[in-house]
């Protein structure tokens, strides 16, 4: 049971109270202004007239020449195309006025192919083409988009019989073994989703079951037809569509595999492939359902159990064989150049402190949803802001617009920037702002650090939703309303929260997968990850284009401009608010709802949770008392005295999220420095992971221990929670 939140007794807090979000209002009242946490009546209202300006100059057609030429080719990771797009966007940051526009270069090892080729040799000879059709409808399909295969993929020519194994899980492989397979020296046909678990998890998992080679393929179940039409009618996937993505054992650390923890500039030691954890010993290709068919119609052997049939028409069986398969890939192994750009708007008053924003830019092929319409969304925000700053309505704090490069190969581009300017980004920044693709569809869906709770569901308050008369925040409410939200702890232990109020919607259990992992796991700093979401069952296939986007995700560009809007107006709160609007009341609750969670594991009961009970209590007590002096330093009469105030309590806010920082790590992977979250190996969110992962490995004297760390790490925080409220 969640706790109603102590909120400062400001005017602002008390609209707050009565607004109380109620999932019918207009987003922007007709009298009084909406409450901004941090902000008093007055600032509020010449923070919504400034963010009115940003809205009334976002522009459809504008994003739509930034969406089309993004996507006119494809742009992987180490191309050409993708290093000119990043020098083009670049010159569009500094046309638009942003300060200091750099191009920071990273050699980073991504190994590209020089062949890659799947055949079966038995019962009769089948190559597929490992291709994707051409539409009719869609040009674009005509191009070229590259050879097929998994970034990172290991290097080899192998040969044997194919066994079918779910979703190359543990416990898959583990009921295979129980029929008597052996699958040492076999070759793996996995899906991808049935339940997901990232493809890097499912490499991991094969090497560990002694196999030599691994295909994984998109059952028409998860993706496909039985989901609803597909490409070109429809968002599903069509019969030859082929996921593709990296292999990457990010989940041990992210960024460049041969520079762990430093950034991969000149001067900077490497290791040796064979010494990096991240790197993967095995070789895996992706496929189309259509060419996975006749693979899995030749394999014999037992029947699949009910869980792992799919949507083809036949008996899915296990084998081994009679099916024998060669695959054979060849990786070049080479170094290649990345670009991240960067940008600022230089703040009036505050210049060494920044909100960040940033979106990837590579993409697998065309990338429209993935990462394209995120790009696109950026670089419209930059034009606006930029424009403001040009005509004197620059943010108190700075804003730095950051796109990355290389994210689909472990997150590299934005963790090497995050370790080579650590100490910058730990002394100064505020807060994390990610948006990968900005929209598949018109659902929005949020996560965040619960201290940014509020900011998120305040700032789509006040969003017009473009489909509906209300605001994001209404049609946000309605699609969860009634719901449940499961909070996903280690262990498949849960605590469901009743989603009754609009600070509970944005999801606190985050794992992996995109670029808040180093500013969150390895820096400490507050996130939001954010989203306009619907069917999407294209991703990474050279059917994420311009002809989808148009047709089926975003006709008209309007919730690709209206992220625009969620973005920009969430920037300039965290940039303008005279104090900010982090609230560690609920974020102290949700540690809680976090330890319930974990004492219900039975394999935890033999835990001694009381250390970290107490370290949370005395933070939620810290949190209280910082309400209480907000509201007492917003009171103050305007002057240089509450000026003084509130800097000192932000800066000290600042560094709540630091002190939850273990300098050691979690055990075995101390790259995952925050002890409240890090992904599982699948990239499903973990919390209290230190603990967790001990608990599930059976290790309860690792798990005391760990419980010492948590303890000592959230004390920390309620330290630096009780400090800002002096």
């Amino acid at each position: 049971m969640l706790r109603r939140l102590a909120l400062a007794a400001t005017p602002a807090a008390a609209l707050l109270l009565v607004a109380a979000f109620p999932h019918g209002t207009s987003p922007m009242p007709a009298q009084d202004p909406p409450a901004i946490r941090g902000f008093s009546r007055v600032a509020a209202t010449d923070e919504l007239a400034l963010e009115g300006a940003l809205a009334a100059r976002l522009s459809r057609d504008s994003v739509r020449t930034f969406f089309r030429y993004l996507t006119a080719e494809p742009h992987p990771a180490g191309s050409a195309r993708n290093q000119h797009l990043a020098e083009w966007l670049a010159e569009k940051w500094k046309a638009y006025g942003l300060d200091e526009v750099h191009l920071r270069r990273y050699d980073v090892l991504l190994p590209w192919p020089r062949e890659v080729r799947v055949e079966m040799l038995a019962p009769t000879r089948y190559v597929p083409t490992l291709r994707e059709d051409v539409v009719v409808q869609d040009p674009q399909t005509a191009q070229d988009p590259g050879p097929t295969y998994l970034g990172m993929s290991a290097s080899g020519d192998v040969t044997g019989e194919l066994v079918y194994a779910s979703s190359g899980n543990p416990e898959d492989y583990e009921w295979l073994q129980a029929q008597g397979i052996d699958l040492r020296g076999r070759i793996a046909l996995v899906r991808y989703s049935n339940p997901y678990s990232y493809r890097g998890f499912k490499a991991l998992t094969a090497e560990r079951y002694g196999l030599k080679a691994m295909l994984i393929y998109s059952d028409p179940q998860q993706d496909g037809f039985v989901r609803g039409d597909t490409f070109p009618t429809g968002p599903w996937g069509p019969s030859s569509h082929i996921q593709r993505g990296a292999l990457s054992y990010d989940f041990m650390f992210a960024g460049d595999p041969l520079t762990p923890g430093v950034p991969s500039i000149p001067g900077v030691p490497r290791i040796r492939e064979s010494e990096s954890v991240q790197i993967p010993r095995l070789i895996a290709v992706p496929m189309s359902y259509r060419e996975a068919e006749p693979l899995l119609r030749a394999l014999g052997g037992p029947a699949a159990p009910a869980g792992w049939q799919g949507a083809l028409p036949f008996t899915y069986r296990v084998g081994p064989g009679p099916a024998t398969v060669r695959v054979k890939v060849d990786m070049d192994g080479a170094t290649r150049p990345i670009w991240v750009v960067e940008g600022r708007i230089r703040g009036r008053e505050e210049p060494d402190k920044a909100v960040v924003l940033g979106n990837h830019r590579d993409a697998w092929v065309y990338g429209a949803v993935d990462p394209s319409s995120g790009t696109a969304t950026q670089l419209e925000l930059a034009r606006v802001l930029g424009g403001l700053a040009r005509e004197g309505q620059r943010p108190r704090r700075s804003i730095v617009f950051a796109s990355w490069d290389a994210e689909e190969w472990h997150l590299t581009g934005s963790t090497e920037w995050g370790e080579q300017f650590a100490a910058e980004l730990q002394a100064n920044a505020i807060a994390y702002l990610n948006v990968d693709g900005s929209t598949s569809g018109p659902e929005f869906e949020a996560g965040a650090i619960a201290s940014l709770n509020h900011l998120v569901a305040e700032t789509v308050r006040d969003v017009r939703d473009p489909g509906s008369d209300g605001s994001v925040l209404a049609r946000w409410g309605r699609a969860i309303e009634g719901q449940r939200r499961e909070a996903i702890i280690g262990g498949g232990a849960t605590r469901q929260t009743a989603v009754r109020r609009p600070e509970d919607y944005p999801g606190n259990a985050l794992g992996s997968g995109s670029d808040y992992t180093v500013f969150l796991n390895f820096l400490g700093l507050p996130v939001v990850e954010m989203a306009f979401g619907g069917p999407y069952g294209v991703y990474h296939s050279q059917y994420d284009n311009a002809y989808w986007m148009e047709h089926v995700g975003d006709p008209g560009y309007r919730y690709m401009t209206a992220m625009g809007e969620v973005w920009g107006r969430m920037a300039l709160r965290l940039a303008n608010a005279e104090h900010y609007p982090h609230d560690f009341t609920l974020y102290a609750d949700r540690v809680g709802g976090f330890v319930d969670a974990l004492a219900a594991q039975p394999a935890a009961r033999a835990l001694d949770l009381a250390p970290l009970r107490a370290a949370q209590q005395e933070w939620a007590a810290a949190a209280a008392a910082l309400e209480q002096a907000l509201a007492r330093a917003m009171a103050m009469p305007a002057g240089a005295a509450r000026t003084a105030r509130l800097a000192r309590i932000n800066e000290r806010m600042r560094r709540v999220e630091q002190a939850l920082l273990a300098p050691e790590g979690i055990p075995g992977r101390p790259w995952f420095k925050h002890v409240l979250y890090a992904p599982r190996f699948t990239y499903a969110a973990m919390t209290l992971p230190g603990i967790q992962e001990a608990v599930d490995a059976g290790d309860l004297a690792r798990a005391r221990a760990q419980v010492g760390v948590v303890a000592a790490r959230v004390r920390a925080a309620a330290e630096a929670t009780a400090a800002a409220a002096r």
